[in-house]
């Protein structure tokens, strides 16, 4: 198994090396965002080790970079940064994985561990179908470029469609995933939506099938 190991402190780096080529690992270290990217890139890595605060580019950039060319590369964060918030930004820009410093090397090796189980499934940060996007994380739409100001509703129901782009989708499933469940809602309330849907994303990408429910145009 080939790591890329993103740590600016170059203590860490070595100490992180020799402990992971121990566990069998082949293990590059880079020392600054943009290097690691770029073997990141091109390095066939089968999961990287990234710190968040780094000279040249950021680790929330850098992960984002990699989401946006569509490269599923594995990504455990490392960060001084312990914050709520903080973890919730490395996850939403694409990380698989958050661990604050300082940690414990046996908790990493665990969680590298899950990480390399599930190896790199497609699992795109900002979600799309052809001109039309979505950014769960900045809580932003975009059509053709122009941004789409969408009700807290609007966006968790076209979130949910874009997440199964092209397939058919029920009422009684939008229902089960973008309404409270907790309070009684009537079917005819996903019509209404998807009205308001439509008038803002465009008829034409929201179909009705009959008798089955919506399907988003892929």
């Amino acid at each position: 198994m080939r790591l890329l190991v993103v740590e600016d402190e170059a203590r860490l780096g070595k100490a992180l090396q020799r402990g992971l080529q121990a566990e069998g690992f082949v293990v590059d270290v880079a020392a600054d965002g943009l290097t690691g990217l770029e073997l990141a890139r091109h390095g066939g890595y089968d999961a990287m080790i990234l710190d968040v605060m780094l000279p040249g580019l950021s680790g929330y950039r850098v992960v984002r970079q990699l989401r946006a060319e569509e490269r599923w590369l594995p990504v455990l964060m490392l960060s001084a940064k312990d914050g709520e918030y903080d973890q919730a930004d490395g996850l939403d820009c694409g990380a698989d994985d958050y661990l604050t410093k300082p940690f414990s090397y046996v908790v990493l090796l665990a969680r590298l561990r899950a990480l390399l189980r599930r190896g790199a499934p497609q699992r795109p940060a900002v979600l799309t179908a052809g001109d039309l996007s979505l950014d769960p994380a900045r809580r932003r739409v975009t059509l053709a470029g122009a941004e789409v100001v969408l009700t807290a509703r609007e966006f968790a129901l076209l979130e949910y469609l874009l997440r199964r782009s092209g397939a058919v989708v029920s009422k009684t499933e939008l229902l089960d995933h973008v309404w409270d469940d907790s309070i009684e809602t009537a079917p005819n309330t996903v019509e209404v939506y998807i009205g308001y849907l439509r008038r803002k994303i465009g008829r034409e990408r929201l179909e009705t099938v009959r008798g089955a429910g919506y399907r988003l145009a892929g």
